[in-house]
């Protein structure tokens, strides 16, 4: 078998991955339901990878960069075995080699940022409250727990609060000063 078959077969299994993989992608969609001990339903659901540490997401080793190595590698080799100077496997193979880790990072980094972009949150972050207005809708007693609620992100919350002065009354406007833990100090506004 000479060099050029065997970049054929790695470009056609990795093409061949890549078209069985997106056509049934939804077909097999990654969700298992399954039935445990009690007769319940457990839900099982398929993860794309651990992230590069900061997220979760796309992993560089995932199935679809192996695939675009895999493909990337059988192109370039075939296109190298044609022209004089690469044509020798000994020169084609570690060029075709370094093209197609080259391709498979770019296609880590493209979806490595479109991962980024669509897993963002609506959900508020405690970080950003303090200094925020709110309403108490449970008494705060001198040395007790009461109950705010305030509005972030177009969202409203509710949380526990103490009063970082006096007795506060239900109804009235207070301003976030700190946050620790769950509990939420307040001062009248």
């Amino acid at each position: 078998m000479d060099a050029f078959s065997i970049y054929l077969i790695c470009f056609g299994v990795g093409l061949l991955f890549t078209i069985v993989s997106a056509l049934t992608s939804h077909v097999f969609g990654g969700h298992d339901a399954a039935s445990d001990a009690s007769g319940g339903h457990a839900q099982g659901h398929a993860e794309a990878g651990g992230g590069a540490g900061d997220m979760p997401g796309f992993a560089p080793l995932s199935p679809t960069t192996i695939a675009t190595f895999i493909t990337a590698f059988g192109g370039f080799g075939m296109a190298l075995t044609k022209f004089e100077p690469t044509s020798s496997p000994w020169i084609s193979g570690p060029i075709a080699a370094l093209g197609a880790l080259g391709v498979a990072f770019l296609v880590f980094l493209v979806f490595r940022a479109v991962f980024s972009k669509t897993q963002g949150s609506s959900e508020g972050r405690v970080s950003e409250l303090a200094g925020t207005f709110a309403t108490v809708i449970t008494p705060i007693p001198p040395d007790g727990v009461g109950e705010i609620a305030y509005v972030q992100g177009g969202t409203r919350y509710s949380a526990p609060a103490r009063s970082d002065g006096g007795p506060i009354a239900n109804g009235a406007t207070v301003k976030i000063v700190r946050i620790v833990g769950t509990q939420f100090f307040v001062a009248p506004a």
